[in-house]
C-alpha cells in the first residue's frame, strides 16, 4: 500500500467490550486464525522484528500508556504505509493481549504458513530444511525457529503438526523470527514424499543407533528429522529416513530437550558446510 502523505488521527477504543476486542479475543483460537489466514504477534520486539521480515500487517493496535520509550517509531513506520493502526485503552489492551503485562503493541497480519510447493522456490538448490515432527510445546517450536534463523536454515516444516505456526506463544517464542524463516506444514507422509522427490538426504535424530551426528555427511540437500517431546520420532518415520543420528549422552537420561537437540544437530550440519 502507498504511503500517506498526511498524518491521521487513529481510531480510539476505550471498552474491553468492543467488537474490535473481542474479535483478537477469538483469535486465540486455532480454527478462527486458520479461517481469517491471520498470525498475531504480541510484543514490541517481535512486532518489530515482523514487520523488518516484511510481514503483511493487517492491523497495529496500540497502547501509549504500556508503550517503552522509543516503540512509538514502529506505531508511526506501520501508520505512514497506509495500515490501520488503533489505539486501545489500557484495559481494552490488556483483555486483548495474550500474555500478562503486555508492553503495549500488538499487530495482526497475514499468516505465515506455506505449502510444501511453495518452498520449492525459496529453498535453493542445496537446502538445509529442519522437519518437527508432531512437536507440541508452542515455546518449542519458537525456539527451533530461533536456531533455524541464526543458522540460515532454508526452511522449517512442521509435519503432522500439534501446534499450528500462527499460535501466538509460538511467534512470541521465536522472537518474531517465524516471518523471517520460510515455514510449512503438512502430514508427514507428504513431507517424506516431497523430500524424496526433490532429492533431500532425510536425517532422523534417535537415540537408538550407534552413528553419531557428527560421522555422517550432512552437505548437500539435507533435512534433519526431529521427532515429539515424549516419544521422539515414529517408527515409520525412523524405517523411511536416509540415515539415523544420535547425539552422545554422558548423563543419566539418553536424549535432550528437542529444541536443544536440533540446534545441536543444525551447528553440526552449519560447520560442515562451512
Amino acid at each position: 500500500m502507498a504511503p500517506t502523505d498526511t498524518p491521521r488521527e487513529d481510531r480510539l477504543i476505550t471498552s474491553p467490550a468492543n467488537p474490535r476486542v473481542k474479535e483478537l479475543v477469538a483469535l486465540r483460537r486455532r480454527r478462527v486464525r486458520d479461517a481469517q489466514r491471520v498470525v498475531v504477534v504480541d510484543g514490541v520486539e517481535e512486532s518489530a522484528l515482523a514487520v523488518e521480515a516484511g510481514a503483511r500487517v493487517r492491523t497495529l493496535f496500540h497502547c501509549p500508556e504500556l508503550m517503552p520509550p522509543g516503540a512509538s517509531d514502529l506505531v508511526d513506520r506501520v501508520r505512514s504505509t497506509g495500515t490501520e493502526t488503533v489505539r486501545l485503552s489500557r484495559a481494552a489492551f490488556e483483555k486483548a493481549a495474550y500474555r500478562e503485562g503486555p508492553d503495549g503493541v500488538l499487530l495482526v497480519a497475514d499468516s505465515v504458513e506455506r505449502t510444501l510447493d511453495e518452498l520449492d522456490e525459496m529453498i535453493g538448490p542445496d537446502p538445509l530444511v529442519l522437519v518437527s515432527q508432531g512437536v507440541e510445546k508452542p515455546g518449542n517450536l519458537g525456539a527451533m525457529l530461533r536456531t533455524a534463523d541464526a543458522a540460515g536454515v532454508s526452511a522449517v516444516v512442521a509435519a503432522d503438526p500439534v501446534t499450528d505456526w500462527s499460535n501466538p506463544n509460538v511467534v512470541r517464542g521465536s522472537k518474531g523470527t517465524v516471518f523471517a524463516v520460510p515455514v510449512a506444514a503438512a502430514s508427514t507422509e507428504r513431507t517424506m514424499a516431497w523430500a524424496r522427490e526433490r532429492g533431500i538426504r532425510t536425517v532422523a535424530t534417535t537415540p537408538d543407533t550407534d552413528t553419531l551426528h557428527t560421522e555422517v555427511d550432512l552437505t548437500g540437500p539435507v533435512a534433519i528429522l526431529m521427532g515429539t517431546e515424549k516419544q521422539g520420532l515414529t517408527d515409520e518415520t525412523l524405517a523411511a529416513a536416509d540415515v539415523r543420528v544420535r547425539i552422545p549422552m554422558a548423563g543419566t537420561v539418553n536424549s535432550l530437550n528437542v529444541a536443544t537437540a536440533a540446534a545441536i544437530v543444525v551447528y553440526e550440519a552449519v560447520r560442515q558446510r562451512r
